[in-house]
């Protein structure tokens, strides 16, 4: 599942990450001691600051784990014979750490309270020593590094860069904390002629750059700080005194930037849908700069989904924002050069929803309203968040034309236990609409028990004459995060790549879906599993040659960065996208770890130029 910070829970500005001065090791991250949930001690620590060394890798609490088919691809690579060479000395030593000032030690020291004694993280969804075990744990940035290829050569159509985003916490929690709540981090391998260079960056938000001249955390934890009407009045009045106090204005935004990153109007964005979108740039030895948070001249007033859909052919990307107060979506689109579109307020979604992502078809914008959305009598009476499921909503699916002025030719149709997070595509047939997307059969877990969800993807077929929608699982494996040749988005297409839950967030290959065979049989034509405790992220699909108009659609490569919990390493894998076991035609040895993650892309060597 890939985790955003929610943008209807941007209203809702009062939690709290944790505090301090101390800077502790990166290795005494992964040896957090495990705690059975239910009987967590008070967390009674300093907040730290991220440094980085060697590091040392635990065990994350085991789960039932998914059955792998026999017929799957593992894969076994050779070791490094070498260490790569770094261009720099130790990224610790360039990052400055501030002392807290006296206003802030003393919020920190109410903080403590709030964390140890009227909401400590007592769940394992919250708990920072599960939550941030094994490779979830948090790395400090690394400058530009040569990577070593340790299998095969890199094709010369991946000259460019893939970059990857993802939650990094700066400092490490004192108090509840979840998944989706650490700060905005991109890995971008940059590739020229066939040598690969590492780079880890933040992106400088308003609340990263804050708190990182603050030396301690300042803003609220959405995803963790919430859970009962005591933590959360606790933590809204300590937000509101620092906000008197001058720590921070919230007008600057509170926003992540840690979802996923988007490429339109020849900028590139790292986007968290409770923010505006921050423009960033790789320079030519390839590190990332943060250029800044982005309002398109003031037309963009508010957040945005980290799911826009770029349209290649036209360069048009077509996005939404939604909230928690009336009107609960919004559609707007941006034209081939960036410029943001009038709003369509959709005011016939009448409570909000969670809606992360969507789909466009050559005709139209297709929303999805789930059974997910804000629950403010479980956060008020049961201790829980203020986001969840609803199991007596039925799930509907909204249809508007892609260019349109208002919400006059909205459509919607029920869809019964239809509950998608995430939309690979959709395309248009004959007075009907085709979409593509996951369906989460456990929505009820979506953020609590993630190791419990089950995706199945589905082909959702909407006949706009006679209102009949009819559905059909395309495999019964357990995959999210599924993508396609980004020249197919909003056309028919015919192959997925998709990531394997094992179970989820942790993903242990990827597989090759034939979408185009027949009703109710399984479409997977390729699959490759990564191997014994190895675990990678979400695939991207490269073309070969993504200028010719020829070429077919699966011509190309699948491309994702892997870690390897038993050697502690982590590896760039391309593999070929026509073969049918995903084989792999090149490794990277990555100089050091890289966190799982949420969304990436790649962005090709003549568009980075024109950033």
């Amino acid at each position: 599942m890939d985790a955003s910070s929610s943008s209807f829970l941007s209203a809702i500005q009062t939690s709290k990450l944790l505090t301090g001065t101390m800077a502790i090791p990166k290795s005494s991250v992964s040896t957090l001691p495990s705690f059975p949930s239910r009987h967590l001690p008070s967390l009674n620590v300093s907040s730290v600051r991220i440094e980085e060394n060697p590091q040392n890798t635990t065990t994350r609490p085991t789960t039932s784990r998914t059955s792998r088919p026999a017929s799957s691809t593992t894969t076994t690579l050779p070791a490094a014979t070498k260490p790569a060479p770094s261009t720099r000395k130790s990224p610790a030593t360039d990052r400055r750490v501030a002392a807290p000032n006296q206003p802030t030690m003393v919020f920190n020291v109410l903080e403590d309270v709030i964390n140890n004694f009227i909401d400590p993280p007592l769940r394992q969804s919250v708990d920072p020593r599960y939550v941030l075990s094994d490779n979830f744990a948090p790395v400090d940035e690394l400058p530009p590094t040569e990577c070593e290829v340790i299998y095969g050569s890199l094709p010369s159509c991946l000259d460019g860069a893939y970059i990857r985003n993802g939650p990094n916490p700066q400092y490490l929690p004192r108090g509840p904390y979840h998944l989706f709540d650490g700060d905005g981090m991109l890995h971008s391998i940059r590739i020229s002629q066939g040598k690969a260079t590492l780079c880890s960056r933040y992106v400088k938000t308003y609340k990263y750059t804050m708190e990182r001249d603050a030396g301690a955390p300042l803003l609220p934890n959405v995803f963790s700080g919430f859970n009962g009407l005591a933590a959360s009045a606790a933590r809204g009045a300590l937000s509101a005194a620092r906000i008197l106090a001058g720590q921070f204005n919230p007008v600057n935004g509170i926003g992540l930037a840690n979802t996923s990153l988007a490429n339109f109007g020849n900028r590139l964005y790292a986007i968290g849908e409770s923010d505006l979108p921050y423009a960033v740039r790789l320079t030519s030895n390839g590190d990332i700069e943060t250029l800044g948070r982005h309002d398109f001249d003031g037309k963009l007033m508010m957040s945005m989904t980290a799911h826009p859909k770029v349209d290649l052919e036209t360069g048009e990307a077509f996005a939404f924002r939604y909230g928690p107060v009336p009107p609960f979506l919004t559609y707007f689109h941006f034209d081939g050069n960036g410029n943001k579109q009038p709003d369509v307020p959709i005011f016939s979604m009448t409570r909000p929803s969670f809606l992360h992502d969507f789909g466009i078809s050559s005709k139209y914008a297709i929303f999805a309203d789930i059974q997910i959305g804000m629950n403010p009598m479980e956060m008020i009476f049961g201790g829980g968040s203020p986001v969840g499921a609803d199991p007596a909503k039925v799930p509907r699916l909204g249809i508007i034309p892609r260019y349109a002025k208002d919400e006059s030719e909205m459509k919607w149709f029920d869809v019964p236990g239809f509950n998608l997070i995430h939309a690979i595509n959709a395309w248009d047939e004959e007075d009907a609409i085709v979409m593509l997307a996951p369906n989460i059969l456990s929505v009820e877990h979506t953020l609590e028990r993630m190791d419990l969800i089950h995706a199945l993807v589905e082909k959702v077929r909407i006949d706009l004459k006679t209102g009949i929608v009819t559905r059909n699982p395309v495999s019964a494996r357990n995959l999210d995060f599924g993508v396609i040749n980004p020249a197919y988005v909003g056309k028919k297409n015919r192959f997925v790549y998709a990531a394997i839950g094992d179970p989820m967030p942790k993903i242990s290959g990827v597989v090759k879906l034939d979408v185009s065979r027949g009703e109710r049989q399984e479409c997977t034509v390729a699959s490759r599993l990564y191997g014994p405790r190895c675990y990678g992220g979400e695939p991207f699909f490269v073309a070969r040659e993504p200028e010719n108009p020829e070429a077919e659609e699966d011509d190309g490569y699948v491309v994702s960065y892997v870690h390897d919990e038993i050697a502690g390493e982590s590896k760039f894998l391309v593999m070929d996208a026509k073969s049918p076991e995903l084989d792999i035609v090149a490794a990277v040895k990555l100089p050091r770890r890289v966190p799982y993650g949420f969304h990436g892309l790649f962005v090709k060597e003549s568009d980075l130029k024109n950033l």
